[in-house]
């Protein structure tokens, strides 16, 4: 039976295999010339001020989750030496979010911006949701240079975690989504996102609970078959489940350096990611069926974020990079083809995976960088 080392050495050799489609396309001449790339700084930074103009707004409505990951693509604007008040920003955002959690029950919750109001005991709650918007307020706490400033963030988004470890997470290691009246069990999107939060807020406070419901959330998301997944399935929401799912691996990938079961569950499970990114972006070539500006398709703007962390960590995978390239200026195309771009739901999730090229490891750094 062939050992750890091999078996890992033979999940990257898949890995690259799988890749075969974008070998292809990358070595093939361009038709009709050269196009001129984009300029990913500047489009990053027209995004970010996009975001400034709406984040705060009395007149949007969305969910809060949608625009925490512009809040922390925000933040890394901020670390690249943007406008002072793209940090100005994140901090007034996390501020309602923590005005609205001092109200909600239970204690340590955040307002979605829709289901349970402050102060109601009653309706849906979810964990998922929950878990990107305390993504966006640590991304405001480790930037904060006055130390009761990061304390008060950083509480908050600790006061929620442990309500998520009290309450929600299951002995499997799988976490379950709050009050969900459709579901009750481990639920991959809540699995993933929290354990994206779990394995950040380890490496920013070093305790050991965060690292173990992160490990724990990974292994019960390595031993599901994600193209099965239920209660929004892979076939109706596959970049969805793409996006959500692997925000966990990616912020898992400094935490795997030891060739162990976690990291081989965790290359096999990147395995089928790629295998469809390949298959179902317009970028590396192909068409795909999904709308880029739907519901579902519009998280496709982030999976370029897990392509080039994975890439970062994983050595031998250039190609991946070099697919997440292409992708990126087909983003640009959908952003910037009509002009001045707005904080739309593709907008969020792209100005991760635009943060993540231009500043690699800032969405996850902590406060020593």
């Amino acid at each position: 039976m062939p050992g750890i080392h091999t078996t890992l050495t033979r999940l990257t050799v898949l890995l690259v295999s799988l890749l075969a489609g974008w070998r292809a396309i990358a070595s093939a001449p361009a038709v009709g010339g050269e196009k001129q790339k984009p300029n990913l700084q500047s489009e990053f930074f027209s995004l970010c001020d996009a975001a400034c103009r709406e984040l705060n707004s009395p007149a949007r409505r969305v969910p809060f989750y949608q625009d925490s990951y512009a809040v922390r693509a925000l933040a890394v604007a901020h670390d690249l030496g943007g406008k002072p008040k793209y940090l100005e920003m994140c901090r007034a955002w996390s501020d309602r979010m923590l005005a609205f959690q001092e109200k909600m029950i239970p204690k340590g919750a955040y307002y979605m911006n829709y289901g349970r109001k402050p102060g109601q005991d009653r309706g849906e709650w979810y964990v998922a949701d929950s878990s990107s918007i305390a993504l966006g307020v640590l991304a405001t706490a480790v930037r904060c240079n006055d130390p009761a400033e990061k304390a008060r963030y950083r509480k908050s988004v600790e006061s929620f975690a442990q309500l998520v470890i009290d309450n929600y997470v299951r002995s499997s290691g799988g976490v379950t989504d709050g009050f969900w009246s459709q579901f009750d069990g481990e639920w991959w999107c809540s699995t993933g996102i929290f354990g994206s939060l779990a394995f950040v807020l380890y490496g920013e406070t070093g305790k050991e609970p965060y690292r173990k419901a992160g490990l724990g959330a990974l292994e019960w998301l390595n031993r599901q078959e994600i193209r099965k997944a239920q209660h929004i399935s892979f076939d109706e929401a596959a970049p969805t489940v793409i996006m959500y799912v692997w925000e966990a691996y990616s912020a898992a990938w400094p935490y795997l350096k030891t060739e162990g079961e976690t990291k081989k569950g965790a290359l096999a499970q990147m395995a089928v990611a790629l295998d469809w990114m390949a298959r179902n972006q317009v970028g590396p070539g192909g068409s795909s069926r999904w709308n880029y500006n739907s519901q579902w398709g519009s998280k496709l703007g982030g999976l370029p974020f897990h392509m080039i962390v994975f890439a970062r960590h994983v050595p031998g995978n250039e190609r991946v990079a070099a697919a997440a390239d292409r992708e990126l200026a087909h983003l640009s195309d959908l952003l910037f083809g009509s002009g001045t771009p707005t904080l739309s739901q593709l907008a969020a999730f792209s100005m991760m995976s635009y943060a993540e090229k231009l500043s690699p490891g800032a969405m996850y750094r902590g406060s020593q960088r």
